[in-house]
């Protein structure tokens, strides 16, 4: 099994901090984000994980030339950013023979586990199946709407009047066909161009436990505290 790990953010609300350090490698516990991404692809028996690079990618590099530990990883440099949806369309010769890849968004920290995404997906068959949380912001992230059996029935990136608090929360388990959607110029992005046109076929999954985007200096203040109990159960 393959995942993309979305890492190539410039993290702009995130300044001074990202000045220095890229996003995937802020601290958390004693530990950047990466590795505690690293460790849950490992857990859900991922084999290979395709991290993208943007912002400072040699700090990356030299992370992760230094690290030993399971899964392999290999890293892909945009010179200029492709958005998330143009990472999978540019990488797809990877995946394309697998029955489906994982992608997740490095930016966010979560004890989810990702079997449950991966036997939720298998399960249902669906084209896609992503994940979804209860926001206190929803209208800063993608809405969703779902039926009474977990298909996604609508989807609004950033609405200015969200109909729920339902929001996505950047974990997706894709076919490689789910590919073919991804039409037009890049940047192309997964919430804004390739989500809307799986309603319908996608299926969706709630997310138990902790997740916090950490997309902001507080954010990021507030998971690193919320996050050493979370991560000692």
């Amino acid at each position: 099994m393959k995942a993309f790990l979305l890492a190539a953010g410039v993290g702009s609300r995130l300044q001074p901090i990202t000045d220095t350090i890229p996003k995937c490698m802020l601290d958390i516990g004693g530990r950047p984000l990466l590795d505690i991404w690293l460790d849950a692809f490992d857990r859900a028996d991922v084999g290979e994980v395709l991290v993208n690079l943007h912002h400072l990618p040699d700090v990356v590099r030299r992370h992760l030339a230094a690290r030993t530990a399971p899964p392999a990883v290999r890293t892909f440099f945009e010179p200029e950013l492709l958005g998330s949806g143009g990472t999978l369309r540019a990488n797809r010769p990877w995946v394309e023979n697998e029955e489906f890849f994982l992608t997740c968004y490095a930016d966010n920290l979560t004890d989810f586990d990702l079997r449950s995404l991966v036997d939720t997906h298998q399960e249902h068959g669906a084209i896609a199946t992503m994940t979804v949380f209860h926001s206190e912001r929803p209208s800063a992230g993608g809405v969703v709407e779902l039926d009474a059996t977990g298909r996604v029935t609508g989807f609004v990136e950033k609405p200015g009047e969200p109909v729920s608090d339902l929001t996505n929360a950047g974990m997706y388990a894709f076919r490689p066909s789910v590919l073919d959607e991804i039409i037009g110029p890049t940047p192309s992005d997964i919430g804004f161009h390739l989500l809307p046109r799986l309603v319908g076929r996608a299926r969706a999954m709630l997310v138990e436990g902790y997740f916090r985007d950490v997309g902001t200096v507080e954010a990021y203040r507030r998971a690193r505290e919320e996050w050493p109990a979370r991560a000692s159960r």
